[in-house]
C-alpha cells in the first residue's frame, strides 16, 4: 500500500469559495466532480472548512469584523447565546441544518463514507483548543473524571475567531480531551485534520504535541495540517516531528504581492522539505472564489492574470507545497483546468527531490529539483518583473556539463536543445517549467 504521507497533499478546501457556510448537497457536488474530472490526476482529499457545527454561521451583523464574519454571541458572563451542536463530552458535532446526514448522532460518517465511496478521502477543519460552550456548561471530558473547566485556558484566545478557549497541557485531562477529539474523528472516517490558530501569532507547542499523540492514538491514518501561517522558521524541527503539513504564509489571495511574498517564505523554508513533512503555502485561489463576497472581498473570478496563474502553480510545484485547491469547482475555467489535469506538472510536486531555489536578481528566480527516478533535472524559470524579459538559468554554475534535451512541461512538447545556458523569454509575472534530460 502507497504511504499517504509520501507525498505532498492534493485536494480541495471549501474556504477561498464557501467561507463557513457550505452545506451537504454543495459539498456532495464537489465530491461528484472531483471524482469525476480530477481524482484521476491526484487531487484527493475534499475538506470542510470551520464552523460546520453552527446552522447559519455569519447570518447577522458583525461591525467589528468583515462582512459575514462567523464570530458568534455571548452573554456578559460568558453564557453563548447561538446554536451549538455539541455531545455531553464538549466535541462539536456537525449541524443537522446543513448537514442533514448527521442525524441521530451519526456525525460525519455518512458523508466520509460517500467521499471514500466515489475514491476520495475526506477531512475536516477544527479550532484549536474546546468550545466556550464546552467551558461554560463544565461539561465532562470522556472517559475522566475531569470537566471542561479544569483544562481550559480562558485567557488564550484567536484572536480572530472567539470560539474557543485554549487547552492547556498541563493539566491532567487534557490529553484525554484531544484524544476523545481524533477517535471521535476516526470513527467518522476521517482522513485529513486541519487544525487552526496553532502557530500565529503565538506557537501552541503544548497543544501541537497533544494532537500529535491523539492522532497516534486514534488508530487511523490522518493527516495534520496546521494554520495560520507565518509558521516561525525556528519551529522547523518541531513541526517536521509533528505535523505533515504547515502553513508558512498568512491567508495567500488573488493578488501579485502576496505571490511575490511566497517566493521568499518558500525559499526559507526549502531545506525542511520531508517525506510526509511539507511547508505549504497555502491554498491555490483559482477560478470562482469569495461566493456571495465571503470570506474575501466580492464574488469573483481569480483577479491573478493568465502569467501569474502559471507562475503560482509553477512555484507551488516545484517547492513541494501541498495543493489545495480553494474554488468552486462547480464553475471551474476550462483554462485552470487544463493546468491542474497537467500529469507532468504535477509529477514535479509529486515525485522530485531537493526542491530548492538557485538563483534570483531583481528580475528573475530560478528553482531546481531532481527526478530520483530518471535523474532529469526540473528547472522553474520565473519572471517576477514588470517588463517582459529572458530569464537566464546557466547550467555550467548550477553544476551541469554537456548537451541536455529540454522539454516545456507545460505545452507537454520538446524544445531545442541545450548546452551552457537556459533562456526564456517571459511575460510580466510569468513562469515556465522544464525537465532537462542528459543526451
Amino acid at each position: 500500500m502507497t504511504d499517504p504521507f509520501s507525498r505532498p497533499m492534493m485536494g480541495w478546501n471549501s474556504f477561498d469559495a464557501f467561507d463557513s457556510r457550505i452545506n451537504e448537497q454543495e459539498f456532495r457536488e464537489i465530491v461528484d466532480y472531483m471524482a469525476d474530472s480530477l481524482l484521476e490526476y491526484g487531487w484527493e482529499y475534499a475538506v470542510i472548512d470551520y464552523i460546520w457545527w453552527h446552522p447559519s454561521p455569519g447570518d447577522w451583523s458583525n461591525p467589528d469584523k468583515r462582512f459575514g464574519h462567523p464570530n458568534i454571541r455571548y452573554a456578559p458572563d460568558g453564557k453563548p447565546l447561538d446554536p451549538t451542536t455539541i455531545d455531553e463530552f464538549g466535541r462539536l458535532l456537525p449541524a443537522v441544518e446543513r448537514f442533514p446526514s448527521s442525524a441521530g448522532g451519526k456525525g460525519f460518517r455518512p458523508i466520509a463514507d460517500y467521499v471514500h465511496s466515489k475514491g476520495l478521502k475526506f477531512g475536516i477543519h477544527v479550532m484549536r483548543g474546546i468550545h466556550r460552550y464546552a467551558w461554560y456548561y463544565d461539561l465532562p471530558i470522556k472517559g475522566t473524571s475531569y470537566k471542561a473547566g479544569e483544562i481550559s485556558e480562558i485567557t488564550d484566545t484567536c484572536n480572530w475567531c472567539n470560539h474557543m478557549f485554549g487547552v492547556d497541557s498541563s493539566k491532567a485531562g487534557a490529553q484525554e480531551y484531544y484524544n476523545s477529539l481524533f477517535e471521535l474523528y476516526a470513527s467518522w472516517g476521517v482522513d485529513f485534520v486541519k487544525v487552526d490558530d496553532m502557530m500565529y501569532p503565538r506557537y501552541h507547542q503544548g497543544e501541537i504535541e497533544m494532537i500529535r499523540k491523539a492522532i497516534d492514538a486514534c488508530g487511523r491514518p490522518i493527516v495534520l495540517s496546521l494554520s495560520c501561517g507565518d509558521a516561525p522558521l525556528d519551529k522547523a524541527q518541531h513541526l517536521t516531528e509533528n505535523a505533515n503539513m504547515w502553513r508558512v504564509s498568512a491567508d495567500f489571495w488573488d493578488n501579485w504581492g502576496d505571490l511575490r511574498r511566497n517566493f521568499d517564505l518558500l525559499a526559507e523554508w526549502a531545506q525542511y522539505i520531508a517525506p510526509g513533512a511539507y511547508p505549504d503555502a497555502d491554498m491555490l485561489p483559482v477560478g470562482l472564489i469569495s461566493l456571495d463576497g465571503r470570506p474575501h472581498g466580492p464574488e469573483r473570478y481569480s483577479k491573478l492574470t493568465l502569467p501569474e496563474h502559471y507562475t503560482l502553480f509553477t512555484l507551488w510545484m516545484i517547492s513541494k507545497s501541498p495543493l489545495m485547491l480553494g474554488a468552486d469547482l462547480r464553475h471551474l475555467p476550462a483554462n485552470v483546468f487544463s493546468m491542474i489535469s497537467n500529469p507532468e506538472v504535477i509529477a514535479v510536486n509529486q515525485g522530485s527531490i531537493n526542491n530548492r531555489e538557485v538563483y534570483r536578481d531583481e528580475r528573475s528566480v530560478v528553482w531546481q529539483s531532481e527526478d530520483p527516478e530518471s535523474g532529469a533535472v526540473y528547472l522553474a524559470l520565473f519572471n517576477i518583473s514588470e517588463e517582459t524579459c529572458d530569464v537566464r538559468a546557466n547550467l555550467r554554475e548550477l553544476g551541469f556539463r554537456g548537451r541536455y534535451s529540454v522539454r516545456d512541461l507545460w505545452l507537454r512538447s520538446e524544445i531545442d536543445e541545450v548546452k551552457n545556458e537556459i533562456v526564456i523569454n517571459l511575460e510580466p509575472h510569468g513562469a515556465g517549467l522544464y525537465k532537462l534530460v542528459k543526451k
